[in-house]
């Protein structure tokens, strides 16, 4: 999935700079100081971005493309008034109840933080990302917390993506189940992570003597410490393009940057009902 073309109009005005794996815990004063320095610069990177968004109006292009549409409909109060079926059918616990335009809050989803994330089945599924014939689309927000799925469901309606219903079910009913439990025990239980690489992990990330070039190699339990990403484990953002399909035995993990150029890919397969990581891309 490339940076949205609207975004990548946005960070060139702004010439955001890129970033990558999290900056290592501070050891004294001066790292504390600079490590708070970087966060607060991203802050105000995806401030301003969200600023620029809100302040300029939505080219008609942007709603050939999901991921163009939800940038601007979550960036920009106005246009995201414009995009509510209302009375908006909010269903959870079995008991739907209608939201007016009155009482709608604003839902910026993922803008206040530098990334998001999204779930795919294989690299094939990766390609409806850049399908214009997308008509549905679902953001869910999966708190790990609270055992809660919130989805948001979108269609396409006359050539525009409208929010069309919100609901909200346990992670336990979630096409993902298998995977997410798997997921947050992954990101939460260092012992299990370990336990839970194949016996060989192929990486691919960048040459550190090449800028434009990229390395491959091969990740071992020993060397795995070394390269393992923080990853969110509270909670974390998917988006659905189109229908789901029948559950399948392969999930990608995509953690992307919003005002950054951080980008993770991790790949994992089932076997015997196990999950284990056999690649992961940076």
């Amino acid at each position: 999935m490339k940076r949205l073309s609207f975004i990548a109009i946005a960070l060139a005005l702004l010439t955001l700079s890129c970033g990558g794996r999290q900056a290592a815990a501070p050891t004294d004063t001066a790292s504390a100081e600079t490590v708070d320095t970087v966060a607060t610069d991203l802050v105000e990177e995806v401030d301003t971005l969200e600023l620029l968004i809100a302040e300029t109006p939505m080219p008609r292009a942007a709603d050939e493309l999901f991921d163009d549409f939800l940038f601007n409909f979550a960036a920009n109060r106005n246009l995201q008034s414009e995009r509510v079926v209302f009375p908006l059918p909010t269903t959870k616990g079995g008991k739907t109840t209608y939201v007016s335009k009155g009482e709608w809050k604003m839902e910026r989803f993922f803008m206040h933080q530098d990334y998001y994330t999204v779930l795919f089945d294989d690299q094939q599924q990766m390609e409806l990302v850049r399908d214009t014939s997308v008509s549905l689309a679902t953001v869910e927000k999966i708190y790990f917390n609270t055992g809660a799925v919130i989805q948001y469901q979108f269609r396409r309606v006359k050539g525009a993506w409208m929010l069309c219903e919100v609901s909200t079910e346990p992670i336990a009913q979630n096409r993902n189940a298998s995977f997410l439990d798997f997921y947050h025990r992954f990101v939460t239980d260092s012992v299990f992570q370990a336990e839970s690489l194949a016996q060989t992990v192929v990486f691919v990330g960048p040459d550190p003597d090449d800028d434009f070039a990229q390395m491959e190699g091969i990740l071992t339990p020993d060397t795995w410490p070394a390269f393992a990403p923080d990853l969110p484990d509270r909670m974390i953002y998917n988006i659905v393009y189109g229908r789901q399909e029948e559950d399948s035995d392969e999930r990608i993990f995509m953690m992307r940057g919003i005002a950054n150029g951080m980008e993770l890919e991790m790949t994992f397969r089932r076997n015997d009902g196990q999950w284990k990581l056999v690649k992961m891309r940076e």
